[in-house]
């Protein structure tokens, strides 16, 4: 992928080419090859989301309740989970769901070493975790921060900063205002075989994504990736 700098070469380079001679524009290629191979290459990090949902589309109950979630994961899963977590450096958090989260974590990591889930719950902990917040200026809890500032601004600042991808995992209204704001670059929803009826959603317009790809497992969760449609 050119960068902008490239692409001015490129222009640049195309615009007085009509007026070299042949021997010239020769060299002149040559030496807009060997100017790329210097120059960096600008990505920026992608915010991806990981959310679990039930079949009828609502991501938690009207109160919040997880109870329909499978919990009995498969192998092959759990390595999915895993491999989205190894390529991300930042977890992004609403306020609502940091506490739960932080203390379920920390717990496994201080006081049960001998739990099938110690492993991953020490990435959870050591990664990097930023909870976005109007109401509170700190948060207990091992590598977290608070973020105050406006959420569209702070985002990009943290998608151009240089590292891993950034994940975020809910709750419902902050990655309802992500999705709302065209910040999320990758959706990974996990559909439970669950239907509840009623409760909390994340998306609350008409919003086109692309379906880039889509796995059954055993444990009977289908994990549909998607992109939006901007992007």
């Amino acid at each position: 992928m050119f960068s902008m700098l490239e692409d001015n070469v490129v222009n640049n380079l195309f615009i007085f080419s009509f007026a070299l001679q042949p021997g010239r524009f020769h060299v002149a290629i040559l030496y807009c090859q060997i100017r790329f191979q210097t120059i960096k290459t600008y990505t920026m990090r992608k915010l991806k989301l990981q959310m679990q949902m039930t079949i009828d589309g609502f991501v938690a109950g009207p109160e919040g309740q997880l109870d329909w979630m499978t919990f009995d994961m498969d192998e092959k899963l759990l390595q999915l989970i895993n491999e989205i977590t190894d390529s991300s450096g930042t977890i992004l958090m609403g306020r609502k769901m940091t506490e739960g989260f932080i203390n379920y974590w920390e717990g496994i990591v201080n006081n049960q070493p001998d739990s099938p889930e110690f492993s991953f719950a020490q990435k959870m902990v050591n990664i990097p975790k930023i909870v976005f917040s109007k109401t509170i200026k700190t948060v207990a809890g091992k590598n977290t921060t608070v973020e105050n500032g406006d959420l569209v601004t702070a985002v990009n600042k943290l998608k151009q900063q240089d590292g891993k991808d950034i994940v975020v995992y809910g709750g419902a209204t902050f990655v309802s205002s992500l999705i709302r704001h065209h910040l999320i670059d990758e959706l990974n929803l996990f559909l439970n075989p669950t239907a509840i009826g009623d409760g909390l959603k994340i998306f609350s317009e008409r919003t086109p994504f692309t379906l880039t790809g889509s796995k059954a497992y055993t444990c009977g969760i289908v994990v549909n990736q998607f992109k939006p449609l901007n992007k």
